[in-house]
Formats: C-alpha cells, sequence, structure tokens
C-alpha cells in the first residue's frame, strides 16, 4: 500500500467518501492514495474486473487493500441505478473512461452536476479536448513527449503514476474547493499533458544526451564497480569535494572509473555512509 509522509495518525481525508471507476493504472494509484491519506473508497470493476489484476496480481492487490470492491454492469439500467446509489453519499467520483463512453452512461460531468451538485468529480483522460476519445496508454504519451530511448522499453511508466498523483493533487483541490462552497468542483487530469511536463527537464536539456545529469558531469552518473554498479550524486560542491578527497583523485570521469572498479558496489554504499556521501548500489527492480 503506498505510504503517506508525517505521522501516520494524522489522516487529513478520514471521512471523505470516495467512489472511482477508474481500471488500469493511474487511477488505481491515485485511488490508493487517497485511501491511505483517510478516505473510504469503494472502487467500482465492470464484471470482467480491472485488467490490472489480470496483467499484475500482486501490484493489483497492494492498491485495493481496504477498499470496499464492486462489480457492476454500467451499461445495464440496474447496474447503473447501483451505481447511483453509491454516489448517494460520496464526496468524490472518479473516472479514467473516454468521454463518450461516459457520456453514453450518463456519467459526463454535466449529466453527473445535474444529478448531484454537491459531489466533485475527477476525470483521468489520455488527451485534451476533442481529443479526448483517442486511445492512448502509458507507452505512446511518453511516445509523443519525448521520454522514451529506443529501442529500450520504459521501466518507469512516468505518464501514469505522474498522472496518479496529480489526479490526487487534483481530488485534494476540489474537495477543498466544495467545503468552502458547498459545490462540487470539476478538473482533468491530461495523461499526455502529465507526459509533456515530465519531459521538461529533457527538452531544457538538463537530462538531454550529454546533459549535465546524463554524464555530462563526473559527481552525478552510474559506475561500475568490480561486481554491480553504484549511483553517485555528488552534485553540490561540498559532496564533490569530500568525495575526490575520500576516493583520492583527481576528480575526472576516467579516476572515478577506475576507482569504483576496485570495489564492490555494496562495499561503496557502506563507504559513502560513513562520509554521508550520496552513493548508493543500484539495486535490481
Amino acid at each position: 500500500m503506498p505510504q503517506t509522509s508525517g505521522d501516520v495518525t494524522d489522516l487529513p481525508l478520514d471521512g471523505v467518501r470516495v467512489v472511482t471507476l477508474a481500471v488500469n493504472l493511474p487511477g488505481p494509484v491515485a485511488a490508493a492514495r487517497l485511501h491511505a491519506l483517510g478516505a473510504r473508497v469503494a472502487k467500482v470493476e465492470p464484471p470482467t474486473g480491472d485488467p490490472l489484476a489480470a496483467a499484475c496480481r500482486s501490484y493489483y492487490d497492494e492498491l485495493v487493500a481496504g477498499q470496499e470492491l464492486v462489480q457492476l454492469d454500467l451499461k445495464s439500467e440496474a447496474g447503473r441505478a447501483s451505481l447511483w446509489q453509491l454516489l448517494d453519499d460520496a464526496d468524490l467520483l472518479l473516472t479514467s473512461s473516454r468521454p463518450r463512453a461516459l457520456e453514453r452512461l450518463g456519467l459526463d460531468r454535466q449529466s453527473v452536476r445535474s444529478r448531484k451538485p454537491r459531489l466533485s468529480y475527477v476525470a483521468i483522460v489520455g488527451d485534451p479536448g476533442a481529443s479526448g476519445d483517442l486511445p492512448g496508454h502509458d507507452l505512446t504519451y511518453q511516445a509523443s513527449a519525448g521520454t522514451l530511448r529506443p529501442p529500450q522499453m520504459p521501466t518507469v511508466l512516468v505518464a501514469d503514476l505522474a498522472g496518479a498523483e496529480r489526479a490526487t493533487a487534483e481530488s485534494c483541490a476540489v474537495l477543498l474547493h466544495a467545503a468552502r462552497t458547498g459545490e462540487g468542483g470539476y478538473r482533468e487530469v491530461v495523461l499526455s499533458e502529465v507526459a509533456y511536463d515530465m519531459a521538461q527537464a529533457t527538452h531544457h536539456g538538463l537530462t538531454a544526451p550529454g546533459g549535465p545529469l546524463t554524464g555530462g558531469l563526473p559527481g552525478y552518473g552510474i559506475y561500475e564497480a568490480s561486481t554491480g554498479f553504484v549511483a553517485v550524486a555528488a552534485l553540490e560542491p561540498h559532496f564533490w569535494q569530500e568525495l575526490v578527497r575520500g576516493l583520492g583523485v583527481e576528480g575526472s570521469r576516467r579516476d572515478l572509473e577506475a576507482t569504483f572498479r576496485t570495489r564492490p558496489a555494496d562495499a561503496w554504499e557502506v563507504w559513502a555512509q560513513e562520509r554521508g556521501l550520496p552513493v548508493v548500489a543500484v539495486r535490481a527492480p
């Protein structure tokens, strides 16, 4: 289950009731985060279940822990009626379906607002405006944003996971708006825009090939050890000075490469911890 920072007894969303229709990844991660903040979450799934459960059961189980799971066929009148009953005492509705599909179910923004004006609503969509019905997933959003390095597949689902955190933030914002005004708010989280925002460090050259954080600075990089690899993040001058002093080198990349190859990665991590330096062994997922 996602962890929150600070006092675990401090649950700022205690008493908040969330109904989520969102399947796959961004929505369930956001719902799990809201639950970790104290919200009571009812997760509504189609009769076939959440595709995430079939793709990665352990992750699915982790994300839905502590939530009420309800299976409804929203294409049927009975299923939709049951959903509206769930929404009677809800504070927030979270969705991740394409706008046209929500409209067919009577769950578009206008329809929900007309029936539940105090209900807040966060919709996760792929693209903005008229492009909202275009199909897509994390891989395509990252491809368009410029965060991929073909042919390697991404190890972090940037659009999905950052989109989940944005959906959590937008949920808190609309809940605050509702508490202040008595009217439910509405926000959209656009995954293609999230991917673009996450790519800004690359677009500005910070993490572009040859940029400062992709090999341009010897104090920030990955070095091969005698066994394994170490990640070195000695960006600040005092860290860099202490690193080269401790290693007994002048500070060129070649110096660091030769020195780090003399010990195992785990040994270098211990060495760095003793000196308060940001050097850790690279671990497999």
